[in-house]
């Protein structure tokens, strides 16, 4: 039977990130996949460039049972020490929105990067290869059933990712393990993700699909109200772009309604009424101004009022009713497109059952859990992968000072 310090299970970015860094510092490391294609979310991500992090990510742009679980790695591994590693390996990358930081090429360079970081450290790599089982030990340690035959280990951790994307690979593995030894898990659901309407509520917007526009979003109230700034995308079945993926994380119940500012920098209960003493353009000319013009049709039949009409010949009341519906529209969801189309997963491994220091389970000594399957969630826009890097150092310094 093969004998390892550490056997990481999961060879995406955190597992990838652990096993190099738990490597260099002297360990001997086996890190396991069962997917025969490496790190396959890095490669989709950012439309194949990889937004690999952001130069602003905070505990604040994290959710999870315990807000405060995710500040201890987050400042002990900033978004600046992985940018600094990019930059040794000669990876170009610029900032797009927002700090959200983009290699100028393929995002293949940051898996090539990792796996050098696994290299320079020695590291074991099996994949594919699955594991059936995990048995901590009576004194200490584990057993591991693989596709390549029996392993033990004086420690484990389980990198094993979330539930979106499955044509990719992904699994529950890591879930189910947790649940089997003991921890409590917070119920995965899809994050990220882009909302869907009820068929017949629909229908008057389908035919916006592909349309795109600034937006605020919020949901909520009082001191649990959240809101993005961001772009908006109509699809034939609901809502996307980066303000939908934001606000879908924080939808708690499926009759919390949405509400939606169309035209955030305008104020056009005002700006309608003081242009009709001034302009002879018909209400669609003068809507369409302000408001893509397939968007300002569209609103004007869903108000009942005659885009021919001439703005004079409109009655105040009816052009502040018409503002203030483009700038408080209320939609309730109907469900959301699934883990097929979730950047990631909400929920997963109570942080309960956890060190915040090291990753490590309060129910299991040896045991580890970091990325996405803990309970910690962040922001779209490189959000997420700056929680793989901070758990997985958290965890590799840990591992090595075992």
């Amino acid at each position: 039977m093969q004998g390892f310090d550490t056997v990481v299970v999961g060879a995406g970015a955190a597992g990838l990130f652990c096993a190099g860094l738990a490597g260099q510092r002297g360990l001997k490391v086996l890190l396991i996949d069962h997917a025969p294609k490496l790190a396959e979310k890095i490669r989709i991500s950012g439309g194949g460039r990889c937004n690999f992090t952001n130069r602003e990510a905070g505990p604040a742009n994290f959710l999870s049972e315990n807000p405060a679980f995710c500040r201890s790695a987050l400042a002990r591994y900033t978004p600046q020490d992985f940018i600094k590693l990019v930059q040794r390996h000669g990876i170009a990358f610029h900032e797009k929105h927002k700090g959200q930081l983009f290699c100028d090429d393929s995002s293949e360079l940051i898996i090539r990067m990792l796996v050098q970081e696994c290299e320079a450290g020695g590291v074991t790599r099996w994949q594919p290869c699955t594991v059936a089982e995990v048995r901590p030990m009576p004194g200490g340690g584990f057993e591991l059933d693989t596709g390549q035959g029996p392993v033990k280990a004086r420690q484990v951790v389980v990198a094993t990712g979330g539930l979106p994307v499955p044509k990719i690979g992904a699994s529950d593995w890591g879930l189910r393990l947790a649940a089997r030894l003991g921890h409590a898990i917070v119920e995965p659901r899809p994050a990220l993700v882009p909302l869907t309407f009820d068929a017949d509520a629909w229908a008057p917007f389908a035919a916006l699909a592909g349309l795109s526009l600034p937006v605020e979003v919020s949901v909520g109230s009082g001191k649990a109200r959240m809101r993005f700034l961001e772009d908006l995308l109509f699809t034939h079945r609901g809502l996307s772009g980066p303000a939908i993926l934001q606000i879908s994380s924080y939808r708690t119940a499926n009759d919390q309604p949405l509400q939606i500012n169309l035209a955030p920098e305008l104020k056009l209960d005002r700006e309608l009424v003081e242009a009709k003493a001034a302009s002879r353009r018909q209400l669609g000319n003068e809507l369409a101004a302000r408001l893509p013009q397939r968007l300002a049709a569209a609103w004007l039949e869903r108000a009942g009022l005659d885009a021919a009409r001439p703005l004079p010949e409109c009655r105040d009341a009816d052009l502040q009713r018409l503002g203030r519906s483009v700038h408080d529209w209320q939609l309730l969801p109907s469900g959301d497109e699934g883990w097929r189309k979730a950047e990631v997963m909400r929920g997963g491994v109570s942080t309960r059952d956890l060190s915040s220091q090291t990753l490590e389970s309060r129910r299991v000594p040896g045991l580890y859990f970091i990325g996405e399957v803990v309970d910690v969630t962040g922001w779209l826009g490189g959000y997420n992968f700056q929680w793989a890097w901070a758990s997985a150092a958290a965890c590799a310094e840990a591992l090595a000072a075992v």
